[in-house]
């Protein structure tokens, strides 16, 4: 069975991301063409304060960096209609996408909530 296809025509006209290094689509650009290297790396000092093993500090095959996101800290939880309590027990990573969908519709230069017609933010994640 052949399903019809319908055209249905969009329009991409605003765009927000967050990287390592890079809290916007144009800072990630620039960080591209600019060869910005956007992992962070670890001295043993700071990976002790922060509880990590000492033997697992002198392995070998222990990578000491990470991908580091800046200001994860700074979600505004009664700007999305949260309480401080439900923010911290969200997951991270909800925080993050809910702060990344409104910074599309920033970008855009839409309000939802006053657009008359019919919005919507398409995402992608990998790691």
């Amino acid at each position: 069975m052949r399903i019809p296809r319908r055209n249905v025509d969009i329009a991409i006209i605003g765009m927000s991301c967050r990287f390592p290094g890079a809290a916007s689509a144009e800072e990630y650009w620039s960080n591209l063409c600019d060869g910005v290297e956007s992992i962070t790396f670890f001295s043993d000092r700071e990976l002790l304060g922060a509880g990590v093993d000492p033997s697992l500090i002198a392995n070998p095959s222990y990578v000491k960096a990470a991908p580091m996101l800046r200001d994860v800290e700074m979600f505004d939880a009664a700007f999305f209609g949260y309480s401080p309590k439900d923010a911290a027990l969200m997951d991270p990573q909800q925080r993050l996408f809910l702060e990344v969908c409104w910074e599309a519709f920033e970008n855009a230069g839409y309000d939802p909530a006053a657009y008359p017609g019919k919005v919507g933010v398409l995402s992608a994640a990998g790691s």
